[in-house]
């Protein structure tokens, strides 16, 4: 056999032009918890890649009875690779997963094997049974988290809005790929519809053409301005506009003038500055259609070519989702560049099968 063949039959044991739905994973989590992508970034993104291939070719391994009756052309099945090599490169790729995640630090090296067991627990033993769309869906969500932890003293807490709604979009598209070879199921479909809807009206914006408006401090927390104010004998004279400390005119941390409520007690705006706010709605209204319109396609004639389809669409559309989740929690080039992956997870879906 050919080096080049040979090359094309792992690209297809693992599922290669899924890859481009993983390193949004990490870039969605940091930016859920302000931080700048760095090393710790890229070793979270290795990390994912590796575990992620590893469950790619664990699953194959873990089918390949299954496989051997629906889907005879798989790598396995076919005798092209032996079961044997595909679970050796599961369990090297794992241990080179969590070989990066331990660069990056403790934390990282936690939720990586967190992500490392869900997908072994998953591949092995949960997939048939009613709780493995939940699992899939729990192990997308640590993988965001991963991205989070990454950065140093950064608190998980801030990240995990945006892990559950990677990981309610996951559990869905999962649901629907387990009737992916018989069709006809109307349920499933029904349901990613709706989760799609859901996550979409989350994320588009809501702020008007003329912005969010200035940030309004809550009732307590403006008599304790006032307190402070009176206590310096400053006023409300010597206070900034609160929208500058929204805008970052005056930086996180910074000691604020008399008459200002500490930074724990203001409530800046729930939506983003205007630029990121509108990239967040455009990146989901792209989800959207990438996720909704083959599901709808399934609910008008549930056949399984539609439904296979409908699944590689969900998977897909995990671009545009963990961009849209990174524009909106402020961060809209790095959005951007996670957008910027989907033409090529596209154009090499065409050749190989993400599903």
């Amino acid at each position: 056999m050919s080096p080049l063949r040979r090359a094309r039959d792992w690209a297809e044991l693992l599922r290669v032009s899924a890859l481009f739905t993983v390193p949004g994973d990490a870039l969605a989590g940091a930016s859920a918890v302000g931080a700048r992508p760095g090393r710790a970034t890229a070793l979270a993104v290795g990390s994912s890649l590796c575990l992620y291939e590893a469950g790619m070719a664990l699953n194959d391994w873990a089918d390949r009875a299954e496989d051997a009756v629906e889907r005879v052309r798989r790598p396995i099945p076919s005798g092209r690779i032996s079961p044997r090599a595909a679970l050796t490169a599961a369990a090297a790729l794992t241990a080179a997963g969590l070989a990066l995640a331990a660069r990056a630090g403790r934390r990282p090296l936690a939720v990586s094997s967190a992500v490392a067991a869900t997908v072994w627990a998953y591949d092995l033993g949960l997939k048939h049974t009613a709780a493995g769309p939940l699992a899939m869906g729990a192990a997308r969500s640590l993988d965001l988290l991963l991205g989070a932890v990454a950065a140093p003293g950064a608190s998980i807490r801030a990240a995990l809005p945006a892990a559950l709604v990677l990981g309610a979009h996951t559990t869905a598209v999962t649901a629907v790929s387990r009737s992916e070879t018989e069709g006809g199921a109307l349920a499933a479909p029904l349901a990613a519809l709706a989760t799609a809807a859901t996550l979409t009206a989350a994320l588009l914006p809501r702020t008007v053409a003329g912005g969010a408006g200035p940030a309004r401090p809550t009732p307590g927390a403006r008599s304790r301005g006032a307190a402070a104010g009176a206590a310096t004998g400053a006023g409300r004279a010597a206070a900034p506009r609160t929208d500058a400390v929204r805008t970052g005119a005056v930086p996180p941390g910074a000691p604020l003038a008399a008459g200002v409520p500490p930074a724990g007690a203001v409530r800046t705006a729930a939506a983003p500055p205007l630029p990121a706010s509108l990239a967040a709605g455009v990146l989901a209204v792209g989800y959207l259609r990438t996720a909704g319109l083959p599901m709808w396609h399934v609910l008008l004639n549930p056949s399984p070519p539609l439904t296979q389809r409908a699944v590689g669409g969900g998977i897909r559309a995990m671009i545009p989702l963990q961009a849209a989740l990174a524009a909106r929690a402020g961060a809209p080039r790095a959005g951007l560049a996670v957008a910027a992956l989907a033409p090529a997870a596209r154009l090499l879906a065409r050749k190989v099968s993400p599903t």
